[in-house]
């Protein structure tokens, strides 16, 4: 039996303000805005990370979805690095750098919108 390989693309996200979301994750995540010709949608990259967001006014706010507002989890190897720099980007930083029991040190990001990230680096 053949089985299709599965690659990751993109997190996508609902956001209530196209212009203000992606200024986010580019001026204070340092992501690159890589699609602006589309009417209701950004795609965002910083390395093999991309974000897809899409315009949706009328949708409850992710910050209004507990735990639901997670989106992903993103591997680092400096994870003291980024949070320094996440930190004079003016990012919303609600967990900084924290040793974990499951071996590994996390990073809580927010959105304005709500939404939440989690950045980790393996303990060694």
């Amino acid at each position: 039996m053949n089985v299709a390989e599965l690659r990751p693309y993109a997190f996508v996200l609902a956001v209530p303000d196209l212009t203000r979301s992606a200024a986010y994750f580019r001026d204070a995540l340092g992501f690159s805005l890589d699609w602006t010709d589309a009417s209701d949608w950004r795609l965002l990259s910083r390395g093999a990370v991309r974000v897809m967001i899409g315009h949706c006014p009328n949708d409850i706010p992710a910050g209004e979805t507990g735990s639901h507002s997670y989106f992903g989890y993103v591997e680092v190897d400096d994870l003291d690095g980024l949070h320094a720099e996440f930190v004079a980007r003016g990012a919303i930083v609600r967990q900084p750098p924290a040793d974990m029991p499951w071996g590994m040190r996390e990073m809580l990001v927010a959105t304005p919108d709500g939404h939440r990230l989690m950045f980790g680096q393996q303990m060694r």
